[in-house]
Parts: C-alpha cells; sequence; structure tokens
C-alpha cells in the first residue's frame, strides 16, 4: 500500500478503490485479510489529513454505484462525520479523556505491575497471538483494519484489563488516521460509555472467522474473557449548542491556513484566492508521549507538501508557523488582515492551535470554514447514530447526490 501524504497518492486510491463499495465491500468489509488488503478503501488517513473530503469520496463511490448498493460504504463515511458532530456537541467528552489519560501515565509510574502489563501490551508481547500482531503491526504500518480496532481495544479493556485511555493514546499516537472524534469516541463504545451499557466483546470464533483470509492463517487468541461489563464513569457530558461559522470568507488580503486536518485547498474550494499559505503541523500535540514515527511522518509530509501545492495553485508566498510564533506578527509580516481557516474541530488540533488563534477570532479577523456535509449532518448527531442515519437520504439530496 502506497501511503504516501499527499492528494494525488488519495485521488488515485480512492479510483482504484470506488468500483468495489458496493456489494462486494459489504460482504466482505469485516475481514481482516492482512497489511494488503483490497477489501477496505483504507482512504481514512488521507481524509483524516484533510488531503481528501468526505463530499469527494461520496461523489466517486456513487458514480459507480446506487446509494442503495454502496449503503454500508455510505454509512462508514457517516460514521466519521457523526464522531465530529457528537464531540462537537459533547466537549466535555475530549478533555475527560485527556485528563484521565494524564492520570493512569502517571499511574503507571507509581505502579510496577500495572506499568509492565501496559508494556507488554503496547510492545506485542502479552502472549495473545492476535492482538500481539495487531499491535506489532500498528506500530510497523501505522494503521490498523477497523475490525482488529475494535477486538483490540476489547482485548485491552475486558481481557487485559488496562485502563481504556491508555489504549486510546497508543491508537492515537500511533494511527496514521489518528481522529481525536472517531478514535475517542469508538473506544468509549467498545468500553460500554458512548452507548452507555452497550459492550463489544472480542471472541476467539469471531477472530477466527474474520482472519482467515490473513497471510499467516486465522490469528489465534487464546484466553479472552468471557465477559464484557460496561465501564462507569462519574461524570455526565452535556450536550451544548452547535456555533456553526457562516464561512464568508473576509474582504481584503487573508492568509489561508492549513493545518494537521486540513492539509489541501483543494476540497475547500475557495472562491477568491489567499494572499498567502500558512502551515501549522501539530502532530506532537496528540499526546504527551512520543508519536510513531508513521503517524508523525504522515502529518508533517501532508501538511508541508499542501502548502506548497497550494502556494504554487495561488502564486503566493508560504510560511511556517513555528511553535513560538505569533500568527499576528505574520499577518503584519506579510501585510495581511485576516487568516481563513478550515475548522478546528473539538480535539488535538484545536487545543494545540486555539490559543494563539483566539486572539484573531475576537477581532474578528480568523473566519473558519466548515464543509457543507458537515454543516448538514452536525445537527443530527445529538445522540446515537440512528438519527443521522435516518437523516442520510435527505442529506444526499440536499447534497446533489440524488
Amino acid at each position: 500500500m502506497d501511503w504516501t501524504a499527499d492528494r494525488s497518492t488519495a485521488l488515485r486510491r480512492l479510483q482504484e478503490f470506488a468500483p468495489d463499495a458496493g456489494r462486494r465491500y459489504a460482504s466482505s468489509r469485516n475481514h481482516d485479510t492482512g497489511p494488503g488488503r483490497s477489501n477496505v478503501s483504507q482512504l481514512s488517513p488521507w481524509l483524516h489529513a484533510g488531503l481528501l473530503s468526505e463530499r469527494e469520496v461520496l461523489a466517486a463511490v456513487l458514480t459507480h454505484h446506487s446509494p442503495s448498493q454502496a449503503e454500508k460504504f455510505v454509512s462508514e463515511v457517516f460514521w466519521r462525520i457523526y464522531f465530529k458532530g457528537f464531540l462537537e456537541q459533547h466537549p466535555s467528552i475530549w478533555r475527560a479523556y485527556c485528563d484521565d489519560r494524564d492520570a493512569a501515565l502517571a499511574d503507571l509510574d507509581d505502579n510496577a505491575g500495572r506499568r509492565t502489563a501496559y508494556n507488554e501490551a503496547v510492545e506485542g508481547r502479552t502472549g495473545i497471538a492476535a492482538f500481539d500482531h495487531w499491535a506489532r503491526e500498528l506500530v510497523e504500518t501505522g494503521y490498523l483494519h477497523n475490525h482488529a480496532r475494535m477486538w483490540f481495544a476489547s482485548i485491552w479493556i475486558f481481557t487485559l484489563k488496562l485502563d481504556w485511555t491508555l489504549g486510546a493514546d497508543f491508537f492515537l499516537r500511533h494511527l496514521m488516521d489518528g481522529d481525536a472524534a472517531s478514535n475517542t469516541l469508538n473506544w468509549r463504545w467498545v468500553a460500554g460509555l458512548h452507548t452507555k451499557g452497550k459492550t463489544y466483546l472480542a471472541r476467539q470464533g469471531n477472530i477466527t472467522r474474520y482472519t482467515s483470509d490473513h497471510p499467516e492463517g486465522s490469528l489465534e487468541a487464546d484466553g479472552l474473557t468471557s465477559e464484557a461489563p460496561a465501564l462507569e464513569e462519574d461524570r455526565d457530558h452535556p450536550r451544548r449548542d452547535l456555533d456553526l461559522p457562516d464561512g464568508d470568507l473576509p474582504q481584503g488580503r487573508y492568509a489561508l491556513l492549513l493545518h494537521d486536518e486540513a492539509a489541501s485547498h483543494a476540497p475547500l474550494a475557495l472562491e477568491q484566492p489567499p494572499a498567502l499559505v500558512i502551515g501549522a503541523a501539530r502532530p506532537d500535540a496528540r499526546s504527551p508521549l512520543p508519536i510513531g514515527d508513521k503517524a508523525r511522518d504522515f502529518a508533517l509530509q501532508a501538511v508541508a507538501k499542501g502548502v506548497v501545492s497550494a502556494s504554487e495553485a495561488f502564486e503566493c508566498p508560504s510560511v511556517d508557523w513555528g511553535h513560538g510564533d505569533r500568527p499576528e506578527d505574520i499577518l503584519q509580516a506579510q501585510e495581511i488582515d485576516y487568516v481563513v481557516a478550515p475548522y478546528l474541530p473539538v480535539g488535538w488540533t484545536r487545543d494545540s492551535l486555539w490559543p494563539r488563534l483566539e486572539p484573531l477570532a475576537n477581532s474578528d479577523r480568523l473566519t473558519q470554514i466548515l464543509p457543507e456535509l458537515a454543516r448538514q449532518t452536525w445537527p443530527e448527531a445529538r445522540a446515537g447514530f440512528y438519527r443521522v442515519r435516518k437523516a442520510i437520504p435527505d442529506i444526499l439530496d440536499t447534497a446533489g447526490f440524488s
């Protein structure tokens, strides 16, 4: 698999996969066939980096299939949008995750037994062959099949009895598509925290069945627990109303800000060109622990290449926004008034950039752009996915996919 972090590679992979996104995908998507897999799109790293948009993916797939034929794949695309919208309306979930992760990391320093169990898990030395294989595959490739992620999380929580936030952190540090919303909420779903009381139990029979075509043969997972009692938490996460930007571009010279979750100008379809392109890659903000090479390099290359592409397309200069720089100083040096940024969702990208951008926002010098699919879908992402699923046909119709 070619994981080059640029838009041309993303578009090529989309073109290759789109013809298979219908019934073939529906019947084979749960099978983990190893790193050479072709039964799933593996588009998520480029989607997370904003090198490709959900709209572009849907357009390509619905060129080959009707919405009913591609229902399973279309639903998976909307799961991504749903998770973003849900976390946007329940931001305390992300803050609680960060606080609990930090506490769990500190606890490892004070508890030798937990530290040993944690190290065995992240280094693939638990003795559970399937789990150890996925731990190594994640670190070596920066990717895991979605079904493997669920099995891994279940074994981590219920068999190994490790803190779920440490597992979510392990994923976020190594996944090229590490996404604050999808990653956090999927781990919470497995643990029984997202849909209260509903957990996911990894079973040897299920793993054997869905890894039967793996290059190493069916993966073994002996000694798994037969129980998955839902975890509980001592806090609620009330919903807050959405405050979505109108996205109107400012009048005057503006700088386009490209970041880890929006590294390409192309999906933005800007109506007027920027006078400057600013690159702000912050992959190290994912975790207080070191970020895996695959995840870190993908993010850095995506933003770097995106900045060069935008600078060439708009025939304007570009700069790198260093960690210690103030965006106001960059604007002043280039005689520019405003910043336009693809929307900064709740999560680590926003955490790392917003403290320096907030003064611009307070002085009406920052405009955020939100994709139309997100604008239509997020209001439906108030609770479970069912409400979004019901709205998909209308959303597709409104978006021009009828």
